[in-house]
């Protein structure tokens, strides 16, 4: 029998292998099917002339990519968001971050129609800081506002305000076809320019959640326990939320809302490795990034050849676990 404290250990050895499995399913599976050994004189030899070595370098790989780094960034957000609130239902999706961060692009490309992909990140970052602030500053002036379960629902509410607030807008000015990818996340349109300039934000949010990673572990206990400690618990979660706002920013900005990832994966990470955010924090980032990925190639599949919304399968998972959450949990504030 494998003991506990392994497990982290395997996960984390075994990953480079499981990712490119992952990588290669991406690239080999979708409205085309393409041969292994075009896909290794794609990586290889690449031929502008051959269309499908185009595929796959314009395309696919940056596809696969980016899911692998959304689910990754996601995945963290949602571990620190429950780590560092005690609220087992906290995630990007439910607490209003990606409304916001949606909903300031939706604005910006009002405003500045021509942004660069650096200027979308960066309104993407301050978007989800506005939602979160949103969210859980409606959740303080509410009478137990911070528990699980009202502040899953204030989050909601909110949320689909600023959704609704963001298709009036674009109905107004006319930009509602070029907000839908953000609304409906297809990782088939991802920008692989977006995709480098998104990469160093990421790698800031991932070294500032494995900084504080000890320290959301005592946070996880409660803050009078993390006072008593000597933890100084306002800087841990200045941190925590700059790491979030990096990560769920970045994430949106590549490829819109994708919802349930970052509720989904921090639970059943804590369940194979424990609750040390020392080992949940990489550990989340390797079963997100190969989570979204997959979903990815099945969502190729829903609807063959057509694409489906990643969102929908990603869904399809998370409402059930949603609800078995709530079902199980009620409204226990522990993380």
């Amino acid at each position: 029998m494998v003991k506990t404290n392994s497990v982290p250990k395997i996960i984390l050895y075994i990953a480079p292998v499981l990712i490119l499995i992952t990588i290669i399913l991406s690239i080999l599976y979708g409205a085309k099917h393409i041969d292994f050994i075009v896909v290794w004189n794609a990586l290889f030899n690449y031929d502008p002339g051959n269309l499908d070595h185009n595929i796959i370098r314009s395309s696919r790989l940056p596809r696969v990519i980016g899911a692998l780094l959304v689910g990754a960034y996601l995945a963290i957000s949602g571990a620190l968001m429950q780590g560092m609130t005690r609220n087992y239902l906290a995630s990007p999706s439910i607490m209003g971050v990606s409304d916001g961060a949606a909903f300031v692009i939706t604005i910006c490309m009002v405003i500045d129609p021509g942004m660069t992909s650096l200027h979308m990140i960066f309104y993407s970052m301050v978007g989800s800081a506005i939602g979160a602030c949103i969210v859980f500053g409606f959740g303080s002036l509410i009478p137990n506002g911070l528990s699980p379960v009202r502040l899953a629902i204030i989050g909601t509410v909110i949320g689909t305000f600023l959704s609704s607030i963001s298709a009036a807008i674009a109905s107004y000015f006319q930009i509602s076809q070029n907000i839908s990818f953000w609304y409906n996340a297809r990782l088939h349109q991802i920008d692989p320019t977006m995709l480098k300039i998104a990469i160093p934000f990421g790698i800031i949010g991932i070294a500032l959640s494995i900084f504080i990673s000890r320290s959301i572990t005592i946070l996880s206990l409660g803050d009078e326990i993390s006072i008593n400690l000597g933890q100084r618990t306002q800087l841990i979660k200045v941190i925590a939320i700059i790491s979030i706002v990096c990560l769920t920013g970045s994430a949106v900005a590549l490829v819109g809302k994708i919802g349930f990832v970052g509720l989904i994966i921090p639970h059943i990470t804590r369940f194979l490795v424990g609750v040390d955010y020392k080992w949940v924090i990489p550990c989340a980032a390797v079963i997100g990034g190969i989570f979204l990925a997959l979903c990815d190639v099945i969502s190729r599949f829903v609807n063959y050849p057509f694409e489906t919304p990643i969102g929908v399968v990603t869904a399809l998972i998370g409402i059930p676990f949603f609800l078995y959450l709530i079902r199980t949990r009620g409204g226990d504030k522990n993380a």
